[in-house]
């Protein structure tokens, strides 16, 4: 079956989402640093920069940047005085996406804030909210992440979650993964949360058989 999911995905990419240099670059210095290969796809990251202007956001937070292909895709979606803040931990996968971000041409408009994230989010301080944040990090702190994202939101706030079906390893209550007892804590936090209209949809493609979580804050 992966076959054919990387075949469809790979025809609606070339069918609908125009070939761009930049984005190839930024995926080949990525490779070539050795970072993992857990980049959204292309037809993802155009998902992600048409919810940008969907909500016409004009700050974003995203939490995990690896090489910045996901930040890059929605920077470039805000309007010219949006900022996007990207929290990234690993030194080595932080400064490919500084270079990435150069390349681009979006050093006025993305911040990458280097080291763990939970204590990046602690020393914020007095922040506007956020009009959109993308949970894209460790999947162990999500529920943690979570937390953090609802205090720098406001209603109106879409809250993005990547990576939550773990290729159906979500529904095994009694994985010894930390990363699936991390995502189910977080979708269960989400749906008790009264401040939260979710939803969660599963996808298939070149990434394989994952999905991801989308919740509006009301109040």
């Amino acid at each position: 079956m992966q076959q054919q999911w990387s075949a469809v995905d790979n025809f609606m990419i070339s069918s609908l989402i125009p070939e761009d240099d930049v984005l190839s670059q930024v995926l080949e210095n990525n490779k070539r640093a050795g970072l993992p290969e857990h980049d959204v796809a292309a037809n993802q990251g155009q998902l992600l920069a048409l919810f940008v202007r969907m909500t016409q956001a004009r700050r974003i937070l995203e939490i995990g940047t690896l090489g910045a292909y996901s930040s890059i895709w929605m920077a470039r979606a805000l309007p010219p005085d949006g900022k996007l803040i990207t929290l990234e931990a690993h030194p080595t996968h932080a400064n490919v996406a500084r270079q990435n971000i150069h390349l681009a041409g979006l050093n006025e408009r993305i911040e990458l804030i280097e080291g763990p994230a939970l204590n990046s989010l602690e020393n914020f301080g007095d922040v506007p909210p956020f009009d959109l944040i993308f949970i894209d990090a460790d999947k162990p702190n999500n529920p943690g992440y979570l937390e953090w994202a609802l205090y720098y939101s406001r209603p109106g706030t879409l809250i993005i979650g990547d990576n939550v079906v773990r290729e159906g390893e979500v529904i095994n209550g009694q994985s010894d993964d930390a990363r699936v007892q991390g995502v189910r804590r977080f979708i269960e936090m989400i749906g008790d949360n009264p401040r939260l209209t979710a939803t969660a949809l599963q996808t298939v493609g070149v990434k394989g058989w994952d999905g991801f979580t989308l919740a509006i804050v009301e109040r």
